[in-house]
């Protein structure tokens, strides 16, 4: 009898369980796995709270380089250290190719996730086309109102849409160059003409370096296929160059360093850029700017703030860097006040 009471009373337990299980619906946590597919995964997530609510956000990633991987892991750690446990990823790349992105959105939308947070210009732009209802975020967005041809943007979007800013002085970038070749003459500014937000960085940096007495010219190449000799003919006139915050050379770095290396200087928008094919830079944390997107997005989720009421938030700070493998093999000693890019 006592054998009999054990087993009605271990079977009692499983109903018992099972019940409680089936009461989980899908406001509450089930501890979730992140979704990762870029280097640098953040911490694993930890179970929720009981009776918590667990999120979905959809991360589209336009391509994997240092800059965006960076980024997206700022960002996921952010929300999983305000979040723990409670919001699940889908982590998706598009691979560098702009249409894909709007693939990717269109799922999220689909699948009515919680919040998108859109990695790069491309990823924004498709994410604000396919939805005005879901919050987006964007991050390693330059200009939002080039990105969204918005007129007289005073730095609140209004919509659906807000985020973070890589938008470094533009003014101080074309110093530098100043700084370390005075007695250059002319400069190329090379750049892919399919991202806006590389055409006006390059348009403010030539006002800049004009005002220094340079002659200037751009140099935009449509896609990798042009890439190539493109570079080969800004390289072929220009005493130095110039690259912005460009996506397409972020993922490509290697087809500009094996024309320029040590050869032509080339002055960069930001770290990943110069540590593949510069001489230096005045560049953010991208990793600091996605965990202040993922700050956003926490208080989005939350309800403690209003997408359309948050304004693009930037970069507190930046740090002049240069390559030291580049500048050893041109034979030049930066100035004072740069830091060497990490190998590592």
């Amino acid at each position: 009898m006592k054998n009999l009471s054990k087993l009605t009373a271990l079977a009692l337990s499983g109903v018992l369980a099972l019940s409680l299980a089936a009461c989980g619906g899908s406001g509450t946590a089930s501890t979730p796995a992140p979704e990762t597919s870029a280097p640098g995964t953040p911490a694993p997530e930890t179970a929720a709270p009981a009776g918590e609510t667990v999120y979905t956000v959809g991360i589209c990633q336009l391509a994997p380089h240092v800059a965006l991987d960076a980024a997206t892991e700022g960002f996921m750690d952010a929300i999983n250290e305000a979040l723990p446990g409670q919001v699940k990823f889908d982590l998706q790349n598009a691979a560098g190719d702009s249409p894909t992105c709007a693939t990717i959105v269109n799922g999220f939308v689909s699948a009515d996730v919680d919040l998108i947070m859109a990695n790069a210009t491309p990823a924004l732009q498709a994410a604000a086309s396919a939805t005005g209802d879901i919050p987006v975020l964007g991050t390693s967005v330059t200009e939002y109102g080039v990105a969204l041809g918005i007129d007289g943007f005073t730095g609140t979007v209004g919509t659906n849409v807000s985020g973070t800013s890589d938008l470094a002085p533009l003014d101080q970038q074309a110093a530098m160059i100043q700084e370390w070749y005075p007695d250059a003459q002319t400069v190329g500014l090379l750049y892919c003409s399919a991202e806006p937000n590389s055409q006006y960085q390059v348009d403010e940096v030539q006002k800049a370096l004009e005002s220094f007495g340079y002659t200037c010219t751009q140099y935009p190449f449509s896609d990798t296929n042009d890439m190539a000799s493109v570079t080969q003919n800004a390289a072929d006139n220009s005493d130095v160059l110039y690259v912005p915050t460009d996506n397409t050379v972020a993922n490509n770095t290697g087809i500009v360093d094996n024309i320029c290396h040590g050869k032509v200087p080339v002055f960069a928008g930001e770290e990943g850029i110069c540590a593949g094919c510069g001489v230096a830079t005045l560049s953010i944390s991208y990793y600091d700017l996605g965990v202040a997107t993922g700050k956003m997005a926490v208080k989005i989720l939350t309800g403690e703030a209003d997408v359309s009421e948050m304004p693009i938030e930037y970069a507190p700070n930046f740090t002049k860097k240069y390559n030291e493998t580049t500048c050893a093999d041109l034979g030049i000693t930066p100035p004072d006040g740069y830091q060497a890019i990490s190998a590592g």
